[in-house]
């Protein structure tokens, strides 16, 4: 039974960090791609924007252009664990940050559309207030 469980959300003051994480099991491949997308009050109801992508099968990585040089993904190979480390965090970056697995290769244009995503996990709430 597979399993994406995320961790790390919470209420951070602008211009601050976060840092998220994703420990996935029960897959049967090592070397998933593993996407990070959020709902925003801006996101359009239904969708996810995708922020960033990590992708197992060669260690590529992509990001959204909103948060090119503040977020940073990597994984713990050791432990399935990728991780989104949030630096400068905004007031517009609040919302629910989601984890996302593919066992297809995901790197390249598609990175960070949510359709090429099977498995999601439940969601982790990130607030960014003074």
């Amino acid at each position: 039974q597979w399993q994406l469980v995320e961790s790390g959300g919470g209420l951070v003051q602008p211009g601050g960090s976060l840092i998220l994480s994703c420990a996935a099991s029960g897959f049967i491949s090592d070397t998933l791609g593993i996407g990070w997308f959020r709902e925003t009050r801006e996101t359009p109801t239904g969708e996810r924007e995708g922020v960033s992508c990590f992708e197992g099968k060669d260690g590529s990585t992509y990001y959204s252009e909103s948060v090119k040089g503040r977020f940073t993904t990597f994984r713990d190979a050791a432990t399935n664990t990728v991780y989104l480390h949030m630096k400068r965090l905004r007031v517009e970056d609040t919302g629910v940050y989601y984890c996302a697995a593919a066992e297809n290769y995901v790197g390249g244009f598609y990175a960070l559309s949510m359709n090429e995503y099977r498995y999601w996990g439940q969601g982790t709430q990130v607030t960014v207030s003074s």
